[in-house]
């Protein structure tokens, strides 16, 4: 393997997500084990338009992989999504001589990196988030911690559900998609689970399956939401008032994205972010990293983000099953 750079950098961009300090690491070790500088950049795009870089050594990610959010932080930037701060992007990679740079976050942060590849930086993509809505790719980072905590939480709720005979209407995150919805309504046992890809019921059919569920005995009622549908509140009144059945939505948010990652966003992570320096090592740019079918793949960045991804329709039938 012959080495096209000298110099990468790494940053993360948009929404933190745990395992994203496994991948940083596995970069900067990597990186190091194949002869390269690894420069660290602070607040994303932000950082990098403001000059706060700084060389990472295997001692500054000892300790990290563990952690849950990033150690390089994370901001959104809107002046990036100018010619003009692109440009500024790219000179500033110039100026700390960056001749590679590693991406990782979600489809916002790879359009970014697709406009510093076009402007001569050799760049590739990591997908961090927990959303798991990049369509090239069966597997973001964060997401698998981020179920996991939200099924805990849901746990939770059941058991204080089932002392007062409640229905509990939960909402995950997930932005407009509704995978995290998906799989913390089968592992949870949720009566019902709504996501934004398939057409919401209306609140009397959702009142409608609570009454039959409970006149056949059942004494609690979980339901998921997924983000990008919303409306808990106004749906928990709304079933209290026309069932007298106490009802409470709990909006779990941010903690989703806390918590140390699991051995699962550990792994992945570390393979991806490995992955990332030796494409860049073999001369490849404009590049998103991708776990498909079991093995870790690359595609072009253009291609990536024109993708388009689907919910599994299977697991959807399935999950209305288990109620």
């Amino acid at each position: 393997m012959s080495n096209k750079v000298g110099t990468i950098g790494v940053l993360t961009s948009g929404g933190d997500a745990p395992g994203m300090n496994a991948a940083i690491r596995a970069v900067v070790r990597v990186g190091i084990a194949r002869g390269i500088k690894v420069m660290g950049i602070q607040k994303g795009y932000n950082g990098l338009l403001s000059g706060d870089v700084r060389e990472l050594t295997a001692r500054s990610v000892s300790d990290t992989v563990q952690r849950g959010g990033t150690i390089l932080q994370t901001a959104r930037c809107l002046e990036f999504l100018k010619p003009e701060g692109q440009q500024r992007g790219a000179d500033m990679c110039k100026v700390f001589g960056i001749d590679g740079l590693v991406v990782i976050g979600g489809d916002g942060s790879f359009q970014g990196a697709e406009k510093l590849a076009n402007l001569g930086i050799n760049t590739i993509g990591v997908p961090g988030t927990i959303d798991l809505d990049i369509a090239c790719t069966d597997y973001t980072i964060g997401f698998d911690t981020a179920v996991n905590t939200a099924m805990d939480a849901i746990n939770k709720i059941r058991d204080t559900s089932t002392s007062h005979e409640r229905c509990s209407i939960v909402e995950v995150m997930g932005r407009n998609a509704g995978y995290i919805a998906l799989w913390c309504g089968i592992s949870s046992g949720a009566e019902l689970v709504l996501i934004p890809e398939k057409p919401r019921m209306s609140d009397e059919e959702i009142i409608k399956i609570i009454l039959e569920n409970k006149n056949v005995g059942k004494k609690n009622f979980i339901i998921i939401i997924a983000e990008g549908i919303g409306g808990s509140e106004k749906l928990a009144k709304k079933i209290q008032q026309i069932t007298g059945i106490e009802s409470r939505a709990t909006i779990l948010g941010h903690l989703q994205r806390g918590g140390s990652p699991s051995a699962v966003d550990r792994i992945h992570a570390s393979m991806m972010g490995a992955k990332a320096v030796d494409l860049l090592c073999e001369g490849k740019a404009k590049r998103v990293v991708a776990y498909v079918k079991g093995q870790y793949v690359d595609y072009d960045i253009n291609e990536a983000l024109a993708m388009q991804k689907d919910i599994d329709e299977y697991m959807y039938e399935v999950s209305n099953l288990l109620v």
